[in-house]
């Protein structure tokens, strides 16, 4: 099956969902997000068996769609984070009903009961193709369209809870910032391209790396990417909206932004960094906005996380530490091959931070699936809420531990060989010391601030309301324990994520 099937099967499975929504009469309108589970399940594991094109001239097709052989198996894995990404999402919003058709617009006289639940499951899966479709992009026009097909979706995500006044608040921030930093990443795809006059990223490429390139130019095309791409993936000093908009959203789209908003926006910096690291006047300059960047993500977001009290806020400040982790990634790349061989995929930035982000992918949902059981029963979201977790539900404390553990970077957790192997790379590659440095600070200060949720779960009492028992669904049980299992192995065998690269 031709791999770009993938896509269009996700995009039918969304109209359908729609169509099923308006025409089926349906009692419980979970059962279109169970259909969406059982369909990409599918996609998943098509994913292992589709094919590619022996040849892309002559097609007009595949001048878009990126089908070089050193790049399909990063190309299929970042697909496999999406499309996994989109389950684990769907069965949170499944087990969020409750709370959704609370702060949602009460139905008409006549109308489902669950009217509007239905949008809310199928939207993902239009951003779920938006995002296959980035990891395979080759031109900056399809990389435009498959990003903002993403972005628009998480518009609407974002404020979906329209009787909440924080969802309210974190729709229309996250709205004005992202129509701003679009505008910098068109404007940038428009200087990149009076610089090159080409669109697609392996011309790109060539003529960025011609003696006769204009390196202001470029640079100033390069500074107005980098602008709209850190505002995508948090990184400082762009980030300034990622605590507001992941306390505001519902918690299943906060755990699609932390995870699938910021492995779209590392595709595509990995893709259009790629281009300017290949120029010997501009690697060395582009390198070091990457290390500024790092060295400031690192440290805002590992040291603002320190007195957080809301553990959605404190998720989202640990999201922008682990962006500043990907982007040391990235400002330490190999480029040299020896003896004419491709040099191994950890010593390259792109397998370093397609690994992290399959580590991330673990153990953030794992932590979100938590969130979202927890928040049925509550609605606090503050760390008091989570006191004495172990005593109401010993397994939900479980499972939050081994997350935090991970997220900390515990040996013998996914986690801990994702941070392992980014000083690796910087090490290797002679990283500016201070780069290094805010990397151990911000590991230290993790230790901290993940370690005080586990602290409040099992030394501390239940806060008076919140001592009942936490019911967790059985899809949602299983997928846990999938998660668990998962971090444990990949922490003991790391090949397990590096041999889905293929």
């Amino acid at each position: 099956m031709p791999v770009y099937y993938l896509e269009i099967i996700v995009v039918v499975l969304g109209l359908v969902m729609l169509m099923a929504d308006a025409f089926v009469k349906l009692e419980d309108k979970r059962n279109i997000a169970w259909f969406a589970v059982l369909v990409l399940s599918v996609v998943f594991l098509l994913l292992f068996k589709v094919s590619w094109p022996e040849s892309t001239e002559g097609s007009p097709f595949w001048k878009f769609y990126d089908a070089e052989k050193g790049s399909r198996g990063f190309s299929l894995f970042f697909k496999g984070i999406a499309v996994l990404t989109t389950i684990i999402v769907l069965i949170m919003s499944a087990e969020f009903r409750g709370v959704l058709l609370k702060y949602t617009a009460k139905p008409e006289d006549g109308a489902h009961p669950q009217s509007g639940l239905s949008e809310f499951f199928t939207l993902p899966v239009f951003a779920c193709a938006g995002l296959m479709w980035m990891a395979s992009a080759n031109n900056l026009a399809s990389i435009f369209v498959s990003l903002e097909a993403v972005t628009i979706t998480f518009y609407i995500l974002v404020a979906y809870m329209r009787r909440n006044v924080g969802s309210l608040e974190a729709g229309v921030k996250y709205l004005i910032l992202g129509a701003l930093s679009t505008g910098f990443l068109v404007y940038g795809f428009t200087w990149l391209f009076g610089v090159t006059g080409t669109m697609d990223l392996a011309g790109i490429k060539e003529q960025l790396a011609l003696d006769s390139v204009n390196v202001t130019a470029a640079l100033f095309a390069f500074a107005l990417i980098i602008v709209a791409l850190g505002f995508k993936v948090g990184a400082a000093p762009f980030q300034n909206w990622i605590p507001d908009v992941y306390q505001g959203a519902p918690t299943p789209i906060t755990a699609f932004l932390s995870v699938a908003s910021k492995a779209a926006g590392f595709i595509v910096l990995l893709r259009i960094s790629g281009c300017f690291f290949g120029s010997g006047d501009l690697s060395e300059k582009v390198g070091a906005v990457f290390v500024v960047l790092a060295i400031l993500t690192l440290l805002f977001g590992n040291l603002a996380a320190l007195p957080q009290t809301n553990f959605k806020r404190l998720l989202a400040y640990s999201s922008i530490a682990h962006a500043g982790f990907l982007l040391m990634a990235l400002a330490s790349p190999i480029t040299l091959v020896a003896d004419g061989k491709e040099p191994p995929l950890l010593d390259t930035s792109i397998g370093v931070i397609a690994f992290y982000l399959g580590a991330y992918l673990l153990m953030t949902l794992l932590a979100f699936l938590v969130m979202t059981a927890v928040r049925n029963q509550q609605e606090d979201d503050s760390l008091e809420g989570y006191a004495g977790l172990a005593k109401r539900s010993p397994f939900l404390a479980f499972s939050l531990l081994v997350s935090m553990a991970s997220l900390a970077g515990v040996p013998l957790t996914a986690g801990f060989f994702g941070k392992f192997f980014v000083f690796k790379l910087a090490i290797q590659n002679g990283a500016c010391g201070w780069l290094i440095a805010a990397g151990v600070i911000g590991a230290a200060a993790g230790f901290y601030y993940y370690f005080k949720v586990i602290a409040s779960m099992f030394w501390n009492a239940p806060a008076e309301g919140n001592d009942g028992p936490i019911p967790v669904s059985m899809p949602a049980k299983v997928v846990m324990v999938l998660l668990i299992i998962a971090i444990f192995a990949v922490g003991i065998v790391p090949n397990l994520i590096l041999g889905l690269i293929k």
